[in-house]
């Protein structure tokens, strides 16, 4: 069963098509997953943004040769399933959709400071990190986002993040600007779907989805074997 024929997945009115191809790429990822990410205000669950992350067809065969057979509860509450997928030898695409309208300084400054947050937890944080970051606030300082519009990472295996914006749901072909940081690229994922990741619901979304991929990948190849002898 090939990823590409994963379902879409809708948050909120908010439709994630079963796959695209990003910005700066020219490979077409499948919907690994997606889910809200949302605060607790006084009580009340509010949601501000629709996320949804793609991944390469590679990403099967290479992470079910370890965690196939693993039930998608027990994928969940796995860092090390989750430290895989981020630092993984191909492409990933995260659209963030916004719920409720974001500044592009609110957004990034958050995004920034989970990024450190990790980085510091493993002892990783350098002045080219630190160097990236102030090229991502820059890049996001005059943008705002209403409800609808979406911010697009596309990253790419050699260790670059390029970051695109849309007004309407739809996939622009051009990046609105590039980050040569690799750590950077990582940890803009982890803090979604990683241990302490903004939106368990997507994490929990993409062991799901993952879990019955790699069922899938078994019993097509069960029945290949079979065909073939």
């Amino acid at each position: 069963m090939s990823p590409l024929s994963a379902t879409h997945i809708v948050i909120e009115a908010v439709s994630f098509p079963p796959a695209v191809k990003p910005p700066a790429s020219d490979k077409t990822l499948f919907l690994a997953g997606a889910g809200v990410r949302g605060l607790e205000i006084e009580g009340k669950f509010v949601k501000f943004t629709a996320i949804g992350v793609y991944l390469e067809d590679d990403a099967v065969p290479l992470l079910a040769v370890k965690w196939k057979g693993k039930t998608a509860q027990e994928l969940t509450d796995s860092v090390e399933f989750f430290r895989e997928i981020v630092t993984g030898p191909y492409e990933k695409f995260i659209r963030v959709t916004m719920i409720l309208p974001l500044s592009g300084q609110q957004y990034s400054e958050k995004v920034a400071e989970n990024c450190v947050a990790i980085w510091k937890s493993f002892g990783i944080y350098t002045d080219a990190e630190a160097k990236a970051i102030d090229k991502f606030l820059e890049i996001f300082k005059e943008e705002n986002f209403p409800p609808g519009s979406s911010i697009l990472f596309t990253q790419l295996p050699h260790g670059s993040v390029a970051i695109s914006f849309s007004k309407d749901g739809s996939i622009p072909e051009v990046e609105n600007g590039l980050i040569e940081n690799k750590l950077l690229s990582e940890a803009i994922l982890e803090s979604i779907i990683g241990k302490h990741g903004v939106s368990p619901a997507a994490r929990q979304s993409v062991a799901a989805r993952l879990a019955y991929l790699f069922e899938k990948s078994t019993q097509t190849d069960k029945l290949d074997s079979t065909t073939s002898s």
